[in-house]
């Protein structure tokens, strides 16, 4: 491959936030960070509130102030992961096989006030992708009449893309990265899913992405997650 596996699911999120107008990206969160610039170098759009931003951050109370945004509906895409995730979309912030983690914060609300949320765990392993979370930090769907303004749209790790269908509160594998194939993440995934008799190849970066990545975004990304730019493009911030 002439790119590195961060550039590939760094383009594919971008296609998934597609036209949003306004993206949130938590401090911990490098590659849709990317993601998300590199759609402003192509057009201009989104607007991304970025937690770690350790340079002209509009945000003077942080975290609060994107809730609030969240809870007025003015936040189109967030991104959520987790220690485990399960086949109903429930993520688990909390503890897994003993270990103690953070903890939820504002999964749970982010979640429920945020237009879209994508799933998103580089790490595809059945201790990951689990048949049921050990703890529900942030739950996938609701019941009927509790108020939710939206919910998954996708999960992405990587070896594939999986797309969320609300009505069966079920996932499909859409898409296989390069060099994967389909057996291997059902191998690798410890829930059950939807998949066609034929799966396809997730797309690779075009050449213009890579030369927005390697270029504009990289230099942004390095000023606010200057390991991750050392470690993809040798980049210092």
């Amino acid at each position: 491959m002439d790119y590195a596996r961060e550039e590939l699911l760094a383009c594919t999120l971008a296609r998934l936030v597609g036209d949003a107008a306004h993206v949130a990206v938590g401090a911990a969160s490098p590659i849709p960070a990317t993601a998300c610039f590199l759609l402003r170098a192509q057009h201009g759009r989104p607007r991304v509130s970025l937690l770690a931003r350790r340079h002209g951050n509009p945000f003077s109370e942080g975290s609060r102030e994107i809730f609030d945004l969240a809870g007025q509906g003015r936040i189109d895409v967030f991104f959520l992961g987790g220690a485990q995730i399960d086949g109903e979309a429930n993520i688990n912030l909390v503890e897994a096989e003993g270990r103690r983690f953070p903890g939820s914060f504002g999964s749970a609300f982010m979640y429920f006030t945020a237009h879209r949320t994508i799933l998103f765990r580089e790490e595809h392993s059945p201790r990951v992708l689990v048949p049921k979370v050990d703890f529900v930090s942030a739950p996938g769907s609701s019941a009927p009449g509790v108020w939710r303004r939206g919910g998954p749209q996708a999960l992405l790790t990587g070896m594939a893309l999986f797309s969320w269908q609300a009505e069966k509160k079920r996932f499909r594998l859409e898409s296989v990265h390069p060099g994967v194939t389909a057996d291997e993440v059902r191998a690798a995934t410890g829930f059950d899913y939807d998949a066609a008799a034929t799966v396809g190849v997730t797309p690779a970066p075009t050449a213009q992405e890579i030369a927005l990545l390697r270029g504009p975004v990289a230099a942004e990304i390095a000023a606010n997650y200057p390991e991750f730019a050392r470690k993809v493009w040798g980049l210092a911030a």
